[in-house]
């Protein structure tokens, strides 16, 4: 069978050394989706990227959520990464079954949570990795700011009522008032 070659994937903890780094492990309970989504919410609210909060919540709700719904790790451990430009959440679990895909079932009432992710999220993966005695699986992704809004060209005249080019425009056309109803 030919070797087949794909793109890298990206490294779980290959982000700039620039930034701030945040830590929290918990029992793995139908509790565990609330503390993290807090957590991370409290966390960018207060912080520069107030703006990324909402998408963060729900991304990391949908993967620990995951990780209580279909493994039998005993810890959620949930490391938050703030750098200039990027967020990045990691959620650890000790499960060793495979990595998990997006699931496509529109009639199903689950299997969209990574879907969801996939949409919100600049780029998202997962990795395994070994840690001493135990294997590991992680859920990763990165958020990003929104480009800002081009700003509008200052050349030109957007007032209302502005006169258009090459035409006069009366100032009392511009003020007058509304005829009164009869």
């Amino acid at each position: 069978m030919p070797p087949v070659f794909a793109p890298p994937v990206p490294l779980p903890y290959a982000l700039p050394s620039s930034c701030e780094g945040y830590q929290l492990a918990m029992p793995n309970s139908a509790f565990a989706a609330k503390i993290v989504r807090d957590f991370v919410g409290a966390l960018l609210r207060t912080g520069a990227h107030a703006g990324l909060a909402d998408d963060a919540r729900l991304c990391v709700s949908e993967v620990v959520s995951n990780v209580y719904c279909h493994t039998r790790s005993e810890l959620v451990r949930v490391e938050v990464l703030v750098g200039r430009e990027e967020v990045a959440v990691h959620v650890t679990n000790d499960h060793t079954g495979p990595l998990p895909e997006p699931l496509v079932r529109p009639e199903g009432e689950g299997g969209r949570g990574l879907l969801v992710v996939n949409g919100l999220a600049a780029s998202w993966g997962s990795s395994t990795r070994k840690v001493k005695a135990r294997r590991t699986k992680t859920v990763w992704f990165v958020l990003t700011e929104p480009e800002p809004e081009p700003e509008p060209d200052t050349e030109s005249d957007c007032r209302v009522g502005a006169a258009e080019p090459g035409k006069e425009m009366r100032p009392d056309a511009a003020q007058a008032p509304a005829p009164a109803p009869r």
